[in-house]
């Protein structure tokens, strides 16, 4: 993957979790909010937690920091699949926010 490749497939990873985010909070009780600085994105929650996504533009990776941890996920068959097989990127999010929340939440 080109750095140009990386970064049209890595815009549309971050734009998909804006977009994720307005309908949530839509569709559903929750309150959360996102704000995105360049290649960055803090979703908070009521609770004040905090995921943050993030583009590691050198590595072609996109990082996640969540309460439950780090993690680190490669474009691969289609996919944002974490480096160490533990799934596919929107699938964590959604698990992790869940957690957070307190909410169900499907990113």
């Amino acid at each position: 993957m080109t750095d140009l490749e990386f970064l049209d497939t890595a815009e549309r990873l971050l734009s998909r979790i804006e977009a994720a985010c307005d309908r949530i909070n839509d569709e559903t009780d929750a309150d959360i909010d996102n704000q995105r600085v360049g290649g960055m994105i803090t979703i908070s929650f009521s609770n004040r937690s905090q995921i943050i996504v993030n583009l590691q533009k050198p590595l072609h990776e996109v990082w996640m920091a969540a309460k439950s941890g780090g993690y680190h996920y490669k474009f691969k068959d289609g996919l944002w699949q974490d480096t160490k097989g533990e799934g596919e990127f929107f699938e964590n999010l959604s698990r992790f926010a869940t957690a957070q929340s307190g909410t169900a939440l499907q990113f």
